[in-house]
């Protein structure tokens, strides 16, 4: 056999294994007959938004409209700025309570076993039980308000943190890692001077992303009684004060732009982004 046909053959792809498209044939099909049947137990179609079109239509028409009395934008820019707060507080509590689970979660830390899987139980307790049912417990022992929605984020979040920060250490560099261990440092030395520092940039960018997430939570979590603009946002609809709910509704896309923005900003600074 000639050099070039041996040159050929090696570069010649694999022929796949019959039964595979077979497969992805029966794969595709599972797929899709597991989303029709979600879509129509869920009565998710085009129909029952145009049974529903009356009801739309006023909503829009009052949306055309929204409330701009001074004494309801003081009433909505103290509940945007109570929604701040929430978020802020929960980020820092959720923080507090990520970092004790985050290191040991990190395969490069090299953490004993037992401590690895008493931190893994630790955060997927936290962040198993959603941030709705959290606040509900809350409000239920300390009350509706703030609180119980800065409390419901922080735990929450802390589970996800733990797990997601792990992985920001986990995907450092090696070879500052091992330098670092050849001089003889024990775990906290290496992850204190070789991983953290390496995704310093990373968890940077993670805690700006939770901070927006918590925004987002903090207005839903005032439909159950956690404080915020979410409050006032229930409030308007159970009173059917489409106006009000118009102008809240503005207030919540402005806050999340401007965190958005901020967050981007802080990115740049941290050089999480280019």
């Amino acid at each position: 056999m000639i050099p070039d046909e041996l040159s050929w053959r090696a570069r010649a792809p694999l022929p796949l294994p019959r039964g595979r498209p077979r497969g992805r044939w029966s794969a595709a099909l599972a797929v899709a007959a597991a989303l029709g049947w979600a879509v129509t137990g869920t009565g998710a179609r085009p129909g029952a938004l145009i049974a529903g079109r009356i009801g739309g239509v006023r909503l829009l028409r009052a949306f055309a409209h929204p409330d701009l009395a001074p004494a309801f934008l003081r009433l909505v820019g103290r509940a945007v700025v109570e929604t701040v707060q929430i978020s802020l507080s929960g980020l820092l509590f959720a923080v507090v309570l990520a970092v004790p689970a985050a290191v040991p979660l990190a395969d490069n830390v090299g953490g004993p076993s037992l401590l690895r899987t008493a931190a893994r139980m630790y955060a997927a307790a936290l962040r198993g039980v959603p941030d709705l049912i959290w606040a509900l417990l809350f409000v239920a022992t300390i009350g509706p308000g703030p609180g119980a929605g800065t409390l419901a984020i922080g735990l929450h979040g802390g589970g996800v943190l733990a797990r997601l920060g792990a992985e920001q250490l986990e995907a450092v560099d090696p070879a500052p890692v091992e330098a670092i261990r050849l001089t003889g440092a024990g775990r906290f030395a290496t992850a204190a001077l070789a991983i953290v520092p390496q995704a310093a940039a990373g968890l940077t960018s993670l805690l700006l992303y939770q901070w927006e997430c918590n925004i987002r939570t903090s207005t839903v979590l005032g439909f159950v009684g956690a404080g915020g603009i979410g409050q006032e946002l229930a409030s308007s609809l159970r009173l059917l004060r489409y106006a009000d709910l118009s102008t809240l509704v503005m207030a919540v896309l402005a806050l999340m732009l401007v965190a958005a923005v901020l967050s981007r900003l802080a990115r740049r600074w941290a050089g999480a982004a280019a």
